[in-house]
């Protein structure tokens, strides 16, 4: 916990090298996962080659412990989400249950390599052609 300042209302973490005042060359990124169809429950999508299709919420916390936490140990944030999207050959939009992740980190070579393997290991693990990525600059203060 940081130190209380007299007249202060939130606690200040001043001096903690791991929570600076504030950073520079931050980035805030938000990766988009499909689970699944957006369905009644139990309902199941039709084979076409995803081999986790839907997924559970068990497996989209391995998932996490396995590729994502080891990878950006300092914190990050899950949204449940509800999205759709209509590709080139489809007459209606697909709708799915998603996970965004959130992410603010340095923008280093290395963080990036990061985000690229977290998308990488998705897809192969699911069969899904591409995870969303919005990457943007942040002023991040803590």
């Amino acid at each position: 916990m940081g130190t209380q300042h007299p007249g202060a209302s939130s606690p200040v973490l001043a001096g903690d090298p791991a929570h600076p005042a504030s950073t520079n060359h931050w980035v805030d990124t938000r990766l988009y996962f499909e689970l699944g169809p957006y369905a009644a429950a139990g309902s199941q999508r039709p084979a076409d080659g995803h081999r986790h299709w839907p997924v559970t919420e068990a497996e989209w916390l391995g998932f996490l412990d396995r590729e994502v936490t080891p990878r950006f140990p300092d914190g990050l944030s899950v949204q449940d989400v509800y999205g759709q999207w209509k590709g080139v050959h489809d007459a209606v939009p697909n709708r799915g249950r998603s996970k965004v992740l959130l992410i603010d980190y340095p923008d280093t070579a290395a963080n990036r390599a990061r985000i690229l393997a977290i998308r990488s290991a998705w897809k192969q693990w699911t069969g899904e052609q591409s995870v969303l990525q919005v990457t943007i600059p942040a002023e991040v203060s803590f």
